[in-house]
């Protein structure tokens, strides 16, 4: 195909199509059937599982084994349920746990109890499962995890940190599900959301051990000026309960079926055969939102202005998650995406030729109602004229509200998939 030529109104189909082959690519329905285990002869099938996309991967299983015997339960994000048969589906909160995470990782817990050596436990894993299967470790509160919980998530601390303190506050996560369902065989089947797929990271890693301790998440706590209750730094001073570690559970076996490496590809050819060069910046970025955006605007402006490292038209590819910190004053309404894409925008100062897209793979960034949003090269221009102040709304991390005023949000609903955060940025 020849070399696409770009307006807006054409920059901007290019970019949504690119951000919808990076969601479809990770569609349970698509990748778990090749990755299933061989069905026992004997024995009982369990299937359980935690996380945003936990209802569609249990729907993909009946629907992969219509004819099996199979049982179980899952959590999954309120709103992100679908039908199933035979498997149980739990709605809970995310990125605050409620008292449903707590039933709800109970009820998983107790049905892979009491199993044997010839029973099959399928676990099923995704982003978000971290909060939606939140059961207290002894000693402490589903209201002292709320409390640890949400200070991190205003601290800056990244996820892999998060998850180090939550897995030593609870008696589910950090290889404790998987303990649970010994001497049953257990094959996890995942969709990282999580910079480097770790399966230790995973929705805090349920069900593989746990490398971390209670000294390191102690240290994040400290890290940040976080001074959590009594109860929990209690806990974490006692060290008498240590999470399994590698080797402890030779019983469990990780299936990778989906990760951001996954989106991106697809995302590559979509892009391609736009008539668009790709180049995969990574899979794993981190960092503040807004300075991400302020090192990709230098990218962009490299492409456009010397051709370096790749000529134009191309699209700039990258996926991870950003952080956002929230500082002691008011905050506005705002997620990571949008947060990165004023950042950029307010980088780029009205480049032209350069548009955006970035967006959370599961439909909601932050805790908003869009994915993420779209920038160009009017974008300032636009906000300014609609009386709106782009460097304030980025101080007060307001940057949803000006991209809803713009009509720039990209609102998906719930993808019922999770392979976190992927960005695209075309340069013609």
């Amino acid at each position: 195909m020849g070399r696409a030529v770009f307006d807006d109104v054409r920059a901007r189909k290019m970019l949504r199509a690119i951000f919808a082959s990076a969601v479809a690519a990770a569609d349970p329905r698509l990748v778990l059937k090749a990755n299933l285990p061989e069905r026992p002869k004997a024995g009982r099938i369990v299937v359980v599982g935690v996380g945003k996309s936990a209802a569609l991967m249990a729907a993909a299983v009946e629907e992969a084994w219509p004819d099996a015997p199979v049982e179980g339960v899952v959590v999954t994000r309120y709103g992100h349920a679908v039908p199933t048969r035979r498997i149980e589906v739990i709605e809970a909160a995310h990125p605050v746990p409620d008292e449903a995470s707590e039933r709800g990782a109970a009820r998983v817990l107790a049905a892979v109890k009491g199993l044997g050596p010839d029973d099959l436990v399928l676990a099923l894993i995704s982003g978000g499962g971290s909060a939606l299967a939140a059961l207290p470790a002894p000693g402490l509160t589903l209201a002292d995890k709320q409390v640890v919980n949400r200070a991190l998530l205003a601290s800056g601390a990244t996820i892999q940190e998060m998850n180090t303190v939550r897995k030593h506050l609870s008696a589910f996560k950090g290889g404790r599900l998987a303990a649970a369902a010994a001497p049953a065989r257990l094959v996890t089947l995942a969709i990282s959301d999580v910079p480097g797929d770790d399966p230790a990271v995973i929705a805090s890693g349920p069900t593989v051990p746990d490398p971390t301790t209670f000294a390191e998440a102690r240290a994040i706590l400290a890290r940040y000026g976080i001074n959590p209750p009594h109860s929990v730094a209690v806990r974490l001073a006692a060290e008498g309960d240590e999470t399994p570690k590698p080797g402890d559970l030779p019983h469990a076996e990780f299936r990778m079926i989906a990760a951001p490496a996954t989106a991106l590809a697809a995302a590559s050819e979509r892009a391609r055969a736009g008539g668009v060069s790709p180049l995969i910046l990574g899979d794993a970025i981190e960092g503040e939102a807004r300075e991400m955006g302020t090192v990709m605007a230098g990218i962009a402006t490299s492409v456009r202005t010397h051709a370096e490292p790749l000529a134009p038209p191309a699209v700039l590819l990258s996926a991870g998650e950003a952080t956002v910190t929230i500082g002691a004053g008011p905050a506005g309404k705002g997620g990571r995406n949008t947060e990165f894409l004023l950042g950029l925008a307010l980088a780029l100062q009205g480049r032209g030729g350069i548009w955006a897209i970035s967006g959370d793979t599961d439909g909601i960034d932050g805790t908003e109602d869009a994915a993420g949003a779209l920038i160009g090269p009017a974008t300032l221009a636009r906000a300014r004229a609609a009386g709106l102040d782009p460097r304030e709304a980025l101080a007060r991390h307001d940057s949803y509200t000006l991209f809803a005023a713009l009509g720039d949000l990209v609102k998906t609903g719930p993808t019922l998939t999770n392979v976190n955060d992927i960005r695209a940025i075309l340069i013609s």
